[in-house]
């Protein structure tokens, strides 16, 4: 398979507002904070068009008992075969009616390492113009190839993201103190 890296849309943010109300009328007060993660949450930065969204959650109890049927009714898949790979996450997909991907969900515990890492990443690519055109030119780079499935193209990515990851922490002691 391919992947396409689209250029920066202007209105991923407002998909993902949608998006984020949607979510928030079905699972109330048990969706403690909804957030634009991923390529599409950064300004000016190419992606796959796909709006990643992340849900904080008091516990993995309460997704499973309280959000994971709303998830579905809005019209996610859950996808639970990757919590044996994952399984501080609930992941849902959703697809339009051509069968095109729109959206991912990761649903995890408020301020878990999964959370307060993918918000960092994000911050730090809308901080530093230098860190997010090496970050798209490596996907960009990537994408050239072809994949078995977007599985091996993200996995692809994980030295350069945890290299990332390093400056964004080094970033945020800076910006912290």
């Amino acid at each position: 398979m391919k992947v396409v890296i689209a250029p920066y849309n202007p209105n991923w943010p407002m998909l993902f507002e949608q998006e984020k109300a949607r979510i928030k009328d079905a699972l109330g007060e048990h969706a403690i904070s909804i957030q634009h993660i991923g390529s599409t949450s950064v300004p000016g930065l190419g992606a796959k068009p796909i709006i990643d969204v992340m849900i904080a959650v008091p516990s993995l109890e309460e997704a499973d008992a309280f959000c994971v049927q709303p998830m579905v009714a809005l019209g996610y898949e859950y996808v639970k075969k990757f919590e044996a790979e994952i399984p501080h996450r609930r992941y849902f997909r959703k697809s339009d009616e051509t069968g095109v991907r729109t959206h991912h969900v990761h649903m995890v515990v408020i301020n878990s390492a999964w959370w307060v890492d993918h918000l960092l990443f994000r911050d730090f690519l809308r901080a530093d113009g230098n860190a997010r055109r090496a970050y798209e030119a490596h996907k960009r780079e990537l994408a050239e190839r072809e994949w078995n499935d977007s599985n091996d193209y993200a996995e692809a990515k994980t030295d350069f993201i945890l290299k990332t990851m390093e400056e964004a922490r080094a970033w945020k002691g800076r910006v912290c103190v």
